[in-house]
């Protein structure tokens, strides 16, 4: 009996994963500005973690500037940055690796609080990059208030969803006419044969 209760939770969660990655293809493929696609997408990190915060940040040169979160910053919106060297969203964005703290994220040595933010306070912290071919474009921030042991299933969503607004801020750069007139096909047959694995 318990074990087929846990089976049935196991594959709840798996088809909340599957959702949530569908729906951050769909914002991908919909004509939306994007700072509209990252509030979208920063809405199903919040629904499916239950996170306190959740926060996205940029490359801009050498600095991660802070584009887009769910809890109201209007004033740092675009303003507020960091050296990609600094803090733990530096850390990720450096190691280009994931990393998640249950319990009092604050007092990592890695940690940098900014005072304007009440997320340097929170005691969880789960991050991972944004990778676009194969470099790292940006971090996204997960937080809770309270000590919160992140499951697997949370790191895998969070560092897939990185790698899918990774490849979603590419395709951003691209205007509507450029799209419509790349031939692709050209592109895949002048990159040469791919070899297939025997």
């Amino acid at each position: 009996m318990a074990k087929g209760k846990e089976l049935e939770l196991r594959l709840q969660r798996t088809e909340q994963q599957l959702s949530v990655f569908q729906k951050v293809s769909r914002f991908m493929v919909r004509d939306l500005s994007l700072s509209e696609v990252l509030q979208g997408i920063v809405s199903l990190v919040v629904e499916f973690t239950h996170c306190d915060s959740c926060l996205i940040y940029l490359l801009d040169g050498e600095d991660l500037v802070l584009c887009a979160s769910n809890t109201p910053h209007p004033s740092t919106i675009g303003k507020l940055r960091m050296r990609s060297n600094e803090g733990l969203t530096g850390w990720v964005a450096r190691e280009r690796r994931l990393i998640a703290i249950s319990r009092e994220a604050y007092k990592d040595a890695r940690f940098k609080t900014f005072g304007e933010l009440p997320e340097d306070s929170y005691d969880a912290f789960l991050s991972a990059p944004l990778i676009a071919r194969n470099r790292v474009v940006g971090v996204i921030n997960v937080q809770h208030r309270l000590p919160h042991q992140h499951t697997g299933s949370e790191m895998e969503v969070l560092a897939t969803v990185g790698e899918q607004v990774g490849c979603m801020l590419v395709l951003a750069r691209m205007s509507p006419s450029a799209l419509e007139s790349a031939n692709h096909v050209e592109l895949i047959l002048s990159s040469g044969p791919v070899a297939m694995k025997q």
